[in-house]
C-alpha cells in the first residue's frame, strides 16, 4: 500500500449508537416543548405523523395523546435517531472531523442540516404526510440533533488506550 492509500479508521460502534440515541432524545425533547408552546395542534402532532412510517395509518382529524401512537413513533424516532447516530459518527470519524468537539459540532451541525433535507425533501415521496412538519422548527432541531450526536460521540468514543 502507498502512502496515498486510504484506510477505514476504527471507531467506537457502541459510543456512536449511544450518541443517535441521547441526541435523539434531546431532538423529542425540542419538539415536545415547542409543540406544547407554539403549535396550534398541540404536543403530540409530531408522533401522529412519525407513528404511521410503521403503522400506515391515515393521518388523524385530532392530534390528542395517545399511547399506541406515541410509543410507536418512539420507537421509530430512537431507532433512526441511533442508526443516524452512527452513520454520522462514521462520517465524522472517516473524515477525522473528530479530533476536537468543536469542529465535530461544526460538522455535526451541517450533517444535521442534511439530515433534516433527507428527511424532509427527498423521503417525503415516500411519506408525504411528513411535508407538513417542514419548517425552520424542524431544521434547527435537527441541526441540534447533529451538534448533540457529535458532541456526544468525541466525549465517549474510547480511545486506542482505554
Amino acid at each position: 500500500m502507498g502512502s496515498g492509500t486510504w484506510k477505514w479508521r476504527a471507531m467506537d460502534w457502541p459510543a456512536a449508537a449511544v450518541s443517535g440515541f441521547a441526541a435523539g432524545a434531546v431532538l423529542m425533547v425540542l419538539d415536545l416543548v415547542w409543540s406544547a408552546l407554539f403549535n396550534p395542534d398541540g404536543p403530540w402532532r409530531t408522533s401522529h405523523m412519525i407513528a404511521p412510517i410503521l403503522t400506515g395509518a391515515d393521518q388523524p382529524s385530532s392530534y390528542e395523546f395517545r399511547l399506541g401512537v406515541v410509543a410507536t413513533s418512539l420507537g421509530i424516532h430512537y431507532l433512526l435517531g441511533t442508526v443516524f447516530g452512527m452513520v454520522m459518527a462514521a462520517l465524522l470519524v472517516q473524515a477525522k472531523l473528530d479530533s476536537t468537539p468543536g469542529r465535530a459540532m461544526l460538522a455535526g451541525a451541517l450533517m444535521g442540516f442534511a439530515l433534516y433535507l433527507i428527511n424532509f425533501h427527498l423521503l417525503v415521496a415516500l411519506f408525504p404526510w411528513l411535508t407538513a412538519l417542514r419548517g425552520i422548527d424542524t431544521l434547527a432541531a435537527h441541526a441540534v440533533f447533529g451538534v448533540a450526536a457529535a458532541y456526544l460521540y468525541t466525549r465517549l468514543k474510547r480511545t486506542a488506550g482505554e
